[in-house]
């Protein structure tokens, strides 16, 4: 596998909720605080989570609690990372992390590396990618490859992911990031006697609607 280059991304600005032509985009972002609405299944509840260090009371509770005002906040030498470690091996499509660079300013992520493998001595770099100020829900597939019908980017499959904050806006020290989710690929497969076979990304994002 080729070292993956870093892929800049400007998230200054966004929708409430993604329309869905852009659910196609390899970078989604939300500035709704809330998690936004996505049809890709949400696996981060199958994993055991940890990081690197954390103040008392913004630990990794605070990247899965869906509260907005909420944090992990880093307390330790950089690079900062999260990691997330599943009973098995595991087919994930995206990442969808909450950033907010107008609350958080040093303390916000610039760089992001995104690392995967079948245990903690064998990790790759599958992503990176460099954000200009992200305030919102930014989704994003973890890997960069095209997958066999080109039409998208093909699913990393990995016992353990992590997530690495290799540089912070204005040189910060210790980071925060306000939500995390692991997302899996959507299981397109239908039955022979399925009379409706609606499958498409945009179908499956109205189905989550509620």
């Amino acid at each position: 596998m080729s070292a993956p280059v870093a892929t800049p991304v400007n998230v200054a600005t966004g929708t409430t909720q993604p329309a869905p032509e852009d659910l196609n985009s390899p970078f989604i972002l939300t500035n709704d605080k809330r998690p936004p609405i996505l049809p890709w299944p949400n696996i981060s509840g199958q994993a055991k989570w940890s990081v690197s260090s954390y103040k008392f009371g913004f630990g990794t509770e605070c990247l899965l609690d869906g509260d907005p005002e909420t944090f992990w906040h880093s307390d330790g030498p950089q690079p900062h990372f999260i990691t997330i470690e599943f009973p098995r091996k595991v087919a994930i499509q995206k990442l969808s992390i909450f950033l907010c660079h107008p609350l958080d300013d040093s303390y916000t992520p610039s760089t992001l590396a995104i690392r995967a493998g079948t245990g903690p001595n064998d990790l790759q770099d599958v992503r990176i990618i460099t954000l200009e100020k992200p305030d919102g829900w930014l989704t994003f597939d973890i890997s960069s490859e095209p997958n066999e019908g080109g039409e998208g980017l093909k699913p990393v499959h990995a016992y353990i992911l992590q997530l690495i904050i290799l540089t912070n806006h204005m040189s910060g020290k210790d980071t925060h990031v306000r939500g995390l989710s692991v997302l899996g690929p959507i299981e397109e497969a239908v039955g022979e006697e399925d009379p409706f076979p609606w499958a498409s990304t945009e179908f499956k994002m109205h189905e989550t609607i509620r």
